[in-house]
């Protein structure tokens, strides 16, 4: 493997390491933002029965347990990137990254201690520190967490079966990664201050031009989109959200490091009579607000062009196609398995795309749009546009409903224009495939592995949130027709002997089927 795959392979897995900590985070949001809007002096004011003294106290105590996980954002991350990253022994990586992401912070709290760096308490803010698990330290945020999570994930794989001297054979195999996690971590905490002030820096210079008004604005929405057949549209999102590249806000008093953290602060915790909120738009522009113009509008006028656009013979079997594919957008956030069913074929629909969020993203900044958070379902459109104020919502239904009409009308002309093979254009009469509706995952697996040149030719398989992600040894085996029966949406090699099946939302039980196959 050349070392440029090699290192493409590594980013790709990165960014789905970040998942599992943002999995986490999406359903929690909606429960702090549920229970933020409903304690607001406002809302109790329009609803009087939220003023009752036992459903306040149950709402504020629901609030405060969901916040706990976003005040401890970075350790989520080191357990997450830990978990994802390594290969071998993923329990321990796991362990072993708390103990790092412990150990990190100490460290670094004894390099400001000697240094006579350790700001006073009433000045940790401006100096860049805070208070983490009890512990003065740089505010490094989930970038700590990270740094943790891929030094234990690569202990993990590296020393996770360790020979020992007998006298020492205790500590060896899986013991000595938490020990060899903490001995790195160390020397990482006592150089990390020499490079931090260097990096923030670099961020800073980012940050310029992504938090630009229009500029900024566009990228987010068109970088996000470019980035996903390469599946690092994680990586860019988490880089805005909790690095400087997405800016550093004072609010109270203190200062929060990239979006989300401050987002956080205004929405779950000040709310919208607050001043702060002045600062939603600027924040919610890199947020859920664009994803949902493209989950509640963009992705169903997709669908109604490619099923006005199927082939008479192929409509009533296709319908059930699309409407699966778009409600997975509407009420999941998971757009993937539509735009897969244009990207490779149509490139220029799938560039067009891109543009057009930009686009979008950009309307709804200079329209004041402020909807929070970071998942673009019809759920989350619900809680933190209508359920609270000055979120100026109806923006999204005006962008939607122009962007609906613009996708329907270019899509339908291109795929028609140019005979492009969207869902019901194929020669052949289709039939139906209602494998994955009816949640035969053994069966789909067998097809998996047959159509993908058999045991023998896989070589490790794993997943994201929407594909199967499978290494082979000679792509040349790979029956693209076969593969079709399993029920995928799409298919393509984003490296050589490397390919990506994409299931949806269902990828998951699919892998588990496909591994429990595999090892029979």
């Amino acid at each position: 493997m050349s070392k440029r795959k090699k290192f493409n392979e590594e980013i790709q897995r990165f960014g789905r390491s970040l998942l599992l900590p943002i999995a986490v985070m999406a359903p929690v949001g909606m429960v702090l933002g549920l229970a933020g809007a409903l304690v607001q002096s406002y809302m109790i004011a329009k609803l009087p029965f939220l003023g009752n003294k036992a459903l306040n106290t149950a709402l504020i105590s629901l609030r405060d347990i969901a916040n706990v996980i976003f005040a401890n954002i970075p350790l989520m991350f080191a357990m997450g990137v830990a978990y994802g990253m390594s290969k071998k022994e993923k329990g321990i990586a796991v362990f072993s990254s708390v103990l790092s992401y412990l150990v990190l912070n100490i460290s670094i709290n004894v390099w400001l201690t000697v240094t006579g760096n350790l700001a006073p308490a009433a000045d940790m803010a401006n100096k860049g520190q805070a208070m983490v698990l009890g512990i003065q330290t740089l505010r490094l945020d989930a970038l700590g967490g990270i740094i943790s999570g891929l030094i234990a994930a690569w202990a993990a794989d590296k020393y996770y079966n360790l020979e020992l001297p007998l006298a020492f054979a205790f500590f060896g195999g899986k013991k000595s990664v938490p020990i060899i996690s903490m001995v790195i971590t160390i020397v990482c905490g006592l150089t990390i201050p020499f490079v931090w002030q260097a990096l923030t820096v670099a961020l800073i210079y980012l940050s310029k031009v992504l938090l630009q008004d229009i500029i900024g604005t566009f990228l987010f929405g068109f970088v996000n989109r470019i980035f996903i057949p390469l599946g690092l549209h994680h990586v860019w999102n988490s880089m805005l959200r909790f690095t400087e590249a997405g800016g550093s806000y004072v609010i109270g008093g203190k200062t929060f490091v990239g979006i989300l953290p401050a987002m956080n602060e205004i929405l779950f915790k000040l709310g919208p009579t607050n001043e702060a909120w002045s600062l939603m738009p600027k924040l919610t522009r890199y947020s859920a607000q664009l994803q949902m113009v493209n989950t509640l509008f963009m992705i169903p006028a997709i669908g109604l062009a490619m099923y006005k656009s199927a082939y008479a013979k192929n409509k009533k079997y296709v319908k059930g196609i699309i409407v699966t594919l778009v409600l997975t957008a509407v009420l999941g956030n998971v757009t993937e398995p539509m735009e897969f069913s244009f990207l490779f074929i149509a490139p220029a629909l799938f560039l067009f795309h891109a543009v057009m969020l930009g686009v979008s993203g950009v309307a709804l900044y200079l329209m004041g749009t402020a909807v929070g958070y970071i998942r673009g379902t019809i759920f989350d459109f619900a809680i933190f546009g209508l359920m609270y104020e000055n979120t100026r919502w109806y923006n999204i239904l005006i962008v939607g409903v122009i962007m609906f009409a613009i996708y329907y009308f270019v899509f339908t002309w291109a795929i028609k224009k140019w005979n492009i093979k969207t869902p019901g254009r194929e020669d052949e009469e289709m039939t139906t495939n209602t494998l994955l509706q009816e949640k035969k995952y053994d069966e789909i697996a067998k097809i998996v592995i047959e159509a993908l040149g058999g045991k023998g030719n896989i070589a490790h398989v794993e997943n994201c949130i929407t594909r199967l992600r499978v290494d082979l040894k000679d792509q040349n085996l790979v029956d693209k027709d076969k593969i079709k029966d399993s029920g995928t949406s799409g298919i393509f090699f984003p490296a050589k002997n490397h390919i990506h099946v994409v299931f949806g939302p269902h990828v998951e039980f699919v892998r588990n089927a496909v591994d429990d196959e595999l090892s029979k």
